[in-house]
């Protein structure tokens, strides 16, 4: 029987990039007769193995055990011909996908209780490895299935996380090309009362895309954690840009706050990124009036604007990189195939989304387009107690 307390000293004693190890070895004396760890890669196609035989390769997320367990976020257990149990377990915290956990057990009758231990062991080894992130570069490397660009370390650097979830909502984003972004990017951030969503677009190539964006999303951190309004967060952002580039430079922006026990979205629109909204059956793109891109002149004011939200919407916000994605023949990639993107992906988690829809970009668009893209899915539950 997996003893959770030993395995929580274990890996709380662990230096930080040999948890995947500990673990393991920790298992192994508990009767666990093999245990195998893997990190997705950022652009969540395989997952790459950290801890196991020595044997082991990189698997597909969309054709492996593994895969099927990461995707859909349910323990797997399988009861090969030998007399063992195999149990494979995602590895998640709060909401944001990491990887998965597998242990083979020396029994075939192993229970419910054999996974549930399994489970809360996956997370917590989840939990210390974001911690040990801040120590060393092990994890970091294990997730690249291929070199980054300087920009794309950047743009990863910046961000909050792919997914996360709680009570009044689910959330998923991902960027593409995953190995070489640029200026597409994204933040969030919540606390009791509201969610505040960003996507942003930093204009230009390369690196000055990169710390274009990373300019922006700071400002507007800044601001935010000040306590400022929604508008007086994009203003801010607006003066430190404009101070920096004079106008030369810029970054289209789209920000978000939804109010969890009304379902209000209060908006400022300062750029290209749109929200497409599934309600039922029917999928609408949300208009809110545009208005100028962050630092394009300078001390510009910002309104906000609001709609709502019901439980059970899906808003899909999506970048110019995906919204004039345009195919062969020219026909851009909003015309048609995101409204088809958006209802095929109806059955689909959060987090699964925006790899759907970003899959679906790169089989539409020109082979020699190359411009990079966001795509944010959330699921709005509301305040439940309140409903």
């Amino acid at each position: 029987m997996i003893d959770y307390p030993a395995v929580q000293r274990a890996l709380h004693s662990a230096a930080p990039e040999a948890l995947p190890e500990t673990l393991r070895a920790v298992l192994l004396t508990m009767g666990v007769s093999d245990a195998q760890v893997h990190l997705v890669d950022y652009g969540l196609r395989v997952l790459i193995p950290v801890a196991g035989p020595p044997d082991s390769v990189p698997l597909p997320v969309r054709d492996s055990v593994e895969g099927r367990v990461f995707a859909g976020q349910q323990p797997l257990v399988h009861r090969p011909d030998d007399g063992t149990t195999v149990v494979t377990v995602p590895m998640t915290v709060r909401g944001d996908r990491h990887g998965t956990l597998t242990a083979r057990l020396p029994s075939d009758d192993a229970g419910s209780a054999e996974v549930e231990a399994l489970e809360a062991v996956a997370r917590l080894l989840g939990h210390e490895i974001v911690v040990a992130d801040r120590d060393t570069d092990r994890y970091q490397r294990a997730r690249r299935a291929a070199r980054l660009t300087l920009a794309a370390e950047t743009q990863w650097e910046l961000l909050p996380g792919r997914s996360s979830r709680r009570r009044e909502y689910a959330l998923g984003a991902q960027l593409e090309p995953a190995y070489a972004i640029r200026g597409d990017g994204y933040d969030w951030a919540a606390d009791d009362t509201s969610l505040i969503l960003t996507v942003v677009n930093g204009m230009g190539e390369g690196i000055t895309a990169a710390l274009l964006t990373s300019l922006a999303v700071n400002a507007l951190r800044n601001a935010r954690r000040a306590g400022l309004t929604l508008a007086d967060q994009a203003a801010l952002a607006d003066q430190a840009v404009f101070a920096q580039h004079r106008g030369d430079l810029y970054v289209a922006a789209l920000l978000m706050s939804f109010a969890y026990d009304t379902g209000e979205v209060t908006v400022v629109d300062a750029g290209s990124p749109q929200i497409w909204r599934r309600r039922g059956r029917s999928i609408e793109q949300v208009t809110v009036e545009p208005q100028l891109p962050l630092g394009m002149f300078e001390e510009t004011a910002y309104k906000p604007q609001s709609f709502q939200v019901r439980r059970g919407d899906r808003l899909v916000i999506v970048s110019d990189g995906v919204h004039t994605a345009s195919s062969p023949l020219g026909e851009a990639y909003v015309e048609k195939a995101l409204h088809r993107g958006i209802n095929d992906s109806a059955l689909l988690p959060p987090a699964e989304v925006p790899i759907a829809i970003l899959r679906e970009v790169s089989e539409h668009r020109s082979a020699d387009a190359d411009d990079d893209a966001v795509v944010v899915c959330l699921d709005w539950f509301g305040d439940e107690a309140r409903d």
